[in-house]
């Protein structure tokens, strides 16, 4: 089951729309969101902490780099998802 997408329709000027996954699931997005708000729009609300299986752990929570809660890694390096621009095709994990 997918959720809906959660973003603004009307009056917003988007980026060229982009594909990228996460921890193996194809997300939409558009050229210059972060990877948090393609992550909350498409329905993806947490995900577990490194290592450790279960609940989610981790979420956007400051949405401004400061808590460290939404961190994922991207090609190997962890980075916060609010502050980190999508690409296509770029591959990002919950966990390294």
């Amino acid at each position: 089951m997918t959720a809906p997408d959660l973003r603004i329709r009307e009056g917003v000027e988007r980026g060229a729309p982009v594909r990228f996954r996460f921890d193996g699931r194809d997300v939409d997005a558009y050229d210059g969101e972060s990877v948090a708000a393609a992550l909350w729009a498409s329905g993806i609300r947490g995900w577990p902490a490194d290592g450790v299986d279960g609940p989610p752990a981790r979420a956007l929570f400051c949405a401004m780099g400061v808590c460290q809660q939404c961190a994922v890694w991207i090609d190997g390096v962890r980075v916060e998802a609010c502050r980190t621009t999508v690409r296509n095709g770029v591959n990002v994990r919950s966990r390294a």
